[in-house]
């Protein structure tokens, strides 16, 4: 299996020591989130992966190189002149994937322990079962959070929730709200080759309005790890944090 790792943001919320470097170079305990997460994909075999750059893209490059991909071969998607958001930078790179049946993709600023052999193959069960085509299958927590997507009872994708400002959007909106599974998003999913064939946007977009799109013909599902380790490394005080988990 290939993956991406998203590294491609300009962190706002990790200024300012984002004011002069990416996100994805924030240090906890001597090592980059991104070659915690390098790492951490080769802990589960998978050494071909892309990563997108835009925000001080020569630092990120830079880098890599002097660390020989901490052992995984790495390809850059160049994202320089634009920033594409998770989608646009998915389908920007959609042509390392090309003869690949799925693949996943993470973000930069994340750090976890799920455990991704048991995802791969809760990924190929749904695959099996899934009512229509599996497109994707999502990794979520049940933790608090100000956006959740929407699940239905038997776990497929019917829309989004901003919890904050009460902005809704939706794929197949329930007929019984009662029956809502809300889930936060842990930025970790695995991606089928139909997500590419059957997509109809372009340019700059998120992953969430890609799923949303499809998950009006195409089923995709979520895989609950509450049960592990999920950090969303986006602010200093999460850095503190991770420092004390991530030794």
């Amino acid at each position: 299996m290939r993956a991406m790792i998203l590294a491609a943001g300009l962190g706002t919320r990790l200024k300012p020591f984002t004011d002069k470097h990416p996100k994805a170079l924030a240090m906890v305990n001597g090592k980059s989130l991104l070659q915690r997460n390098v790492e951490y994909l080769l802990s589960y075999d998978i050494h071909e992966i892309i990563v997108n750059v835009h925000h001080f893209a020569d630092q990120i490059i830079e880098t890599i190189q002097e660390n020989n991909g901490w052992g995984a071969n790495i390809t850059i998607s160049d994202e320089t002149d634009e920033v594409l958001e998770t989608g646009g930078g998915l389908l920007r790179a959609a042509h390392y994937f090309e003869n690949e049946a799925s693949w996943l993709v993470m973000n930069a600023d994340i750090l976890t322990n799920l455990d991704l052999h048991k995802m791969i193959a809760a990924d190929d069960l749904f695959a099996q079962k899934a009512e229509g085509e599996l497109v994707a299958t999502l990794a979520v927590t049940d933790r608090t959070s100000s956006r959740n997507l929407i699940f239905n009872a038997a776990g497929t994708l019917c829309g989004w929730k901003n919890n904050s400002t009460g902005e809704e959007k939706w794929a197949n909106p329930l007929r019984d709200p009662n029956t809502a599974v809300p889930k936060a998003f842990s930025g970790i999913q695995i991606i089928h080759a139909s997500f590419l064939e059957d997509l109809q946007l372009g340019g700059k977009f998120s992953l969430i309005d890609a799923y949303l799109q499809l998950a009006q013909h195409f089923a995709i599902h979520y895989y609950d790890h509450s049960d592990g380790i999920l950090l969303d490394v986006g602010k200093p005080e999460s850095l503190e944090k991770a420092a004390t988990i991530f030794k």
